[in-house]
């Protein structure tokens, strides 16, 4: 038995990969970045993915369940990703398979019906929201959840706006590096725009609150479904975790004309979180000459050197953040 990985230019192999993920009920991710084969002489009796720090698609064929298979592919997984630097590692799955992932020293996070997020690091999302500074007791506080692929006077609308409704406002920008622009830069852009505000708390979200480009869809029967089902395990971490930890009562989103997707996001989330003692709350999305701010606007806008258009729609502290990186 041996471990081999799987090269996209091997379109056999890769074929044989797609049909043995089929026939254990999982659909191929063309998301993932590295994928290992385990081999039994000629026939494949498991495999196992990774994207980043995520591991994904892992089976073994239903003749060999029982014998330990999970393990050795995990583990030539950790392998690969500590290669990489990548020393935290977390993956989706069904909540029935929680026992055996747990005796791979993974740790639930949250689940639902449907799906249970784990990862290899007992209490780490505890460990890391205690890393910032304890919440404020005194009046209301909400939260804004972003990307800001670039920050926009659209974001700085919906901030300033959210700072109106309540007196403390935490905005968490997601973390992952899935965006043109990365973390580190986001966070930056997002903290020199809202520097002039009071009461303003700008945070990473880290790897927990979860973005719609990195939830997995492989596993799940009904694929229509994803979008409720990622938004109902985002409201078990966010009510779990993140609002008790920093006395939230209110989230807040802007509305959304261009994407149904993110529409459909938003009202799941105006439905489930007053269950929760959380008020979700819609706010209008900026225009200019009649059209809603989008980030990707701004992107077509950078790419195409079309500096009058860009600075329409961005602070001056992002442009300048562009500039001074040499992005524009």
């Amino acid at each position: 038995m041996y471990i081999e990985l799987l090269s996209n230019s091997n379109k056999t192999k890769l074929d044989m990969w797609k049909a043995f993920l089929r026939k254990s009920a999982l659909e191929p991710d063309d998301s993932v970045g590295q994928t290992v084969l385990l081999w039994e002489g000629d026939a494949l009796v498991g495999t196992g993915s990774r994207d980043g720090n995520l591991l994904k698609c892992i089976a073994v064929d239903k003749s060999r369940q029982g014998e330990g298979l999970t393990a050795t592919i995990i583990t030539a997984l950790r392998k690969e990703a500590f290669s990489e630097g990548i020393n935290h590692l977390f993956l989706y799955t069904k909540p029935q398979n929680k026992a055996m992932f747990s005796d791979l020293f993974f740790y639930p996070v949250a689940q639902t019906d449907k799906v249970l997020l784990m990862e290899d690091r007992k209490n780490g999302i505890n460990k890391f929201l205690e890393q910032f500074p304890t919440a404020c007791n005194q009046g209301k506080t909400g939260c804004i959840v972003v990307n800001c692929n670039p920050f926009t006077l659209g974001h700085q609308y919906l901030i300033e706006s959210a700072l109106k409704d309540c007196d403390n406002l935490y905005v968490f920008v997601v973390s992952e590096d899935k965006s043109r622009f990365s973390s580190d830069d986001r966070i930056e852009m997002v903290r020199q725009g809202t520097k002039h505000l009071s009461g303003v708390s700008v945070l990473p979200s880290g790897p927990y609150l979860i973005s719609s480009m990195t939830f997995p869809t492989y596993f799940l029967a009904n694929r229509e479904s994803a979008t409720q089902i990622q938004c109902r395990l985002d409201i078990e971490i966010f009510v779990k975790y993140f609002a008790p930890r920093f006395n939230i009562t209110t989230r807040y989103v802007g509305t959304e004309p261009v994407s149904p997707m993110t529409n459909q996001y938003n009202m799941a989330l105006k439905k489930l979180l007053p269950m929760h003692n959380i008020t979700l709350t819609e706010i209008p999305r900026l225009e200019i000459s009649g059209m809603p701010i989008s980030a990707s606007q701004v992107r077509g806008f950078i790419d195409s050197k079309n500096i009058q258009a860009l600075k329409a729609l961005v602070p001056d502290t992002t442009y300048e953040f562009l500039a001074n990186k040499g992005l524009i």
